[in-house]
């Protein structure tokens, strides 16, 4: 395929992305993972060993772009709790930091291996809405922060902005659910930051790459990504209180599992 026809899968799968991201609130990792990876092996300038790689860099690049507007959005409906933000970050910078590391040193297929199945868990919660009860309150400091790093090693593992970790965590402390959303939004921004940074860290001088690569992050494919997602993104949030929710939910779920299953054959099956 030339370019051309490149870049317009890039747009296509942006825009997909992007309008489901707008419609059910999620963040559009889980989808872009698997695609990146199969289109990445597709181009062939990619080593075949580094596709996983460089998919889970790029698609956490993304976030940062969808983070800084769901961030701005939900602070001026007052939405976030800045001051779990604070004492959460750290922690959410240093398990991004020790879970890139981790993801960098994985071969693609255990990798591939545990993203699957932590796809089919979240398509598992979606599919059947499953929420969490409040039970307690928050933890002191020291606890927050500490959640903060296994949020951020599994966000940075999967290349997630944290929202189905974040959520679930901060409403099972007994936190309004629109402060639970509001608040995870905010934290997703330290989670991209500091998980692109790790990937872009790791991946410099990896030897094979294609040019645009900055470490495990390819700038092409980015660029296009972004310009998509950020253009249907309304539409979707728009769209969200006509169609039936619940029901595309399903749907998108059983889309990301079969992705996940194409990319999990793709890579075993690769020599």
């Amino acid at each position: 395929m030339s370019l051309m026809l490149w870049t317009a899968a890039y747009l296509a799968l942006g825009a997909f992305a992007g309008f489901f991201a707008g419609m059910l609130g999620i963040g559009g990792g889980l989808l872009l993972v698997p695609a990146l990876t199969l289109m990445f092996a597709a181009q062939g300038q990619f080593p075949i060993a580094e596709t996983l790689h460089m998919a889970l860099g790029t698609s956490m690049a993304t976030i940062i772009f969808t983070a800084v507007s769901s961030l701005r959005t939900h602070h001026s409906h007052g939405a976030v709790l800045w001051k779990v933000f604070k004492i959460i970050t750290p922690g959410i910078l240093l398990g991004t930091a020790v879970g890139t590391l981790f993801a960098a040193n994985i071969p693609a297929r255990p990798l591939a291996v545990f993203f699957t199945f932590f796809v089919c868990l979240v398509a598992l919660q979606m599919a059947l809405n499953l929420k969490p009860k409040a039970a307690r309150e928050l933890p002191r400091p020291v606890g927050i922060a500490g959640v903060g790093v296994g949020i951020g090693i599994l966000s940075s593992l999967v290349a997630i902005g944290g929202g189905a970790l974040t959520v679930p965590f901060l409403t099972w402390c007994n936190v309004r659910v629109q402060h639970a959303i509001g608040t995870s939004a905010a934290v997703g921004l330290p989670i991209a930051v500091g998980g692109t940074l790790g990937y872009i860290f790791n991946g410099w001088g990896t030897v094979g790459l294609p040019e645009g690569s900055v470490g495990y992050v390819y700038l092409p494919a980015l660029a296009v990504l972004v310009l998509a997602s950020m253009v249907t993104a309304p539409f979707g949030a728009r769209l969200a209180h006509r169609l039936p929710v619940a029901t595309l939910k399903r749907i998108f779920a059983g889309i990301l599992i079969l992705l996940a299953a194409k990319m999990l054959w793709s890579l075993f099956s690769a020599p």
